[in-house]
């Protein structure tokens, strides 16, 4: 990969990134999920040329918009290690997760969750998480990571590389019905009335 490819991943994930952290209103603390495929990214199957060289790139772009933000990244491994996740240890324990006994490698987690893990100070695998927003690079499927309600969001770079990308932020569930109110501005001041919940 030349340097001006590598670049442009760096660029295009740093972009996508800060476009999620804006239209989620990210904060520190909270907790973005990604999903990278690097041979969708050089454009070739998922799972059949993942290069670390790669996912340094992705890794770099992430980390540029991380460092501003103070969001936590946490990195989905593969389907042969059923879609674990890399973590720091101590946001795993902060986070009451479940800690599964796995070291990703290239084929058995995927060359992004492999460097990921390389790059942190007590990394772990942790088998679930629900991730506030996320980044899916190659169609890798984060879904079962997302706090429900996901909602789509639409990237102006469709693609990193070859891979198609998809993001998401959620939101809480809306509940009450009919009478419910959503927002400040739409709550008028209290009436009295016969047709109340106590």
């Amino acid at each position: 990969m030349t340097s001006e490819a590598a670049n442009t991943i760096t660029e295009q994930v740093e972009q996508v990134l800060s476009e999620l952290a804006q239209a989620a209103a990210l904060r520190p603390g909270q907790i973005v999920v990604f999903g990278v495929s690097t041979s969708e990214v050089q454009g070739a199957r998922i799972g059949t040329s993942g290069a670390e060289s790669v996912a340094a790139q992705i890794h770099a772009g992430v980390e540029r918009v991380r460092q501003r933000i103070g969001f936590q990244a946490v990195w989905q491994c593969c389907e042969h290690l059923n879609r674990a996740l890399v973590t720091e240890r101590t946001l795993a324990e902060q986070q009451g997760w479940t800690e599964v006994s796995a070291i990703p490698m290239p084929k058995a987690g995927g060359s992004m969750a492999s460097f990921a893990y390389r790059q942190l100070q007590q990394p772990c695998l942790v088998e679930a998480v629900q991730a506030h927003a996320g980044i899916d690079i190659g169609e890798t499927m984060i879904g079962m990571h997302l706090r429900p309600v996901a909602v789509p969001l639409r990237p102006s770079v469709r693609t990193i590389g070859q891979a198609r990308v998809a993001m998401a932020m959620t939101r809480p569930k809306l509940i009450g019905g009919a009478r419910a109110v959503y927002t400040l501005e739409d709550a008028a001041p209290a009436q009295s009335s016969t047709n109340t919940c106590d």
